[in-house]
């Protein structure tokens, strides 16, 4: 996990989808003495209870939230991904639908721009050690490439950061305990609704993590309470 300190109140755009690990990243980059900037992307994903979770989160720290309307995306998503296409099963256990394809690239770029434009020099998301497996834009390979095209396409020294990426899971649910993050108002599902569905490969993950941190989970699941 990356260790650098800001000085004078650095920038930082933070990618932050509602989700456990990028609201980890968000408390994270405030502890590190970053200035704070959240960016959320409609996509048109299927949960929207993500997006609610984000703004909350934000209005909690007092940030200048942004959400940028993205959902003309899903139309070249349909019949690839289950995250937005409805007629695609939602499965327990990971499987190729579950990626959104070439997703971080195409929102790490958005919030490239963001930070250009508004003088911030560091842009951060949520890519762990657990996703690296089955994600190709969760590896330190994909993170080191975004940062050089940001550089070459800026002209800057902008980095991008994936201060997670060493970590698993469950040792980021120990961190964002120890930073204080408000788990109760994060979203992992792949499903929309009040409550997490607890049966998706992400809910499936989130209990699990919670679990092996010795962490009480604060969630509401639809179908157990356990992995």
């Amino acid at each position: 996990m990356a260790s650098r300190m800001a000085s004078k109140k650095e920038g930082a755009v933070v990618v932050i989808s509602g989700g456990l690990d990028s609201t980890t990243v968000l408390y994270y980059a405030l502890d590190k003495g970053f200035s704070a900037f959240p960016i959320t992307f409609d996509y048109g994903q299927i949960a929207r209870a993500e997006i609610r979770s984000a703004r909350e989160v934000s209005k909690r720290l007092g940030l200048p939230w942004r959400l940028v309307d993205l959902s003309g995306l899903s139309e070249l998503y349909m019949g690839a991904t289950s995250l937005v296409d409805r007629g695609i099963e939602i499965t327990r256990e990971f499987s190729k639908p579950i990626i959104v394809p070439f997703r971080n690239a195409v929102l790490l770029s958005a919030a490239v721009a963001y930070a250009d434009s508004i003088g911030a020099r560091h842009v951060l998301y949520g890519a762990h050690a657990s996703d690296a497996e089955n994600y190709p834009d969760c590896r330190r390979e994909f993170v080191e490439a975004m940062e050089r095209a940001a550089r070459l396409g800026t002209g800057s020294d902008i980095s991008i950061e994936a201060p997670l990426l060493s970590l698993k899971k469950s040792e980021v649910v120990r961190l964002g305990a120890r930073l204080g993050v408000p788990f109760e108002l994060t979203w992992s599902c792949y499903r929309d609704g009040e409550i997490h569905c607890g049966s998706c490969e992400s809910c499936e993950n989130r209990k699990r993590a919670f679990a092996e941190a010795g962490v009480k989970d604060p969630t509401e699941y639809l179908i157990g309470g356990s992995p």
